[in-house]
């Protein structure tokens, strides 16, 4: 049986991937899409896919400045 605070403290002692900021652009990201309001870059076609929803969001993110893993 594993203890709770055993689990805390991995918990802890990871580094987070996202910052607050991307987190932000993300949401706002996912509710214009699904208002039908999120557009795609050059060619600004209506965006209804999440995944891309997601991935505009954390280019926001990146080019804002927040903290966000780099690209692959």
């Amino acid at each position: 049986m594993v203890k709770t605070s055993d689990n805390l403290k991995k918990l802890k002692t990871m580094a987070t991937k996202y910052g607050k900021k991307a987190g932000e652009k993300v949401k706002r990201a996912m509710h214009e899409m699904k208002e039908g309001e999120l557009e795609s870059g050059r060619s600004h076609k209506k965006v209804t896919n999440p995944k891309q929803a997601i991935a505009i969001g954390l280019s926001e993110a990146r080019k804002a400045g927040g903290k966000v893993a780099e690209k692959k």
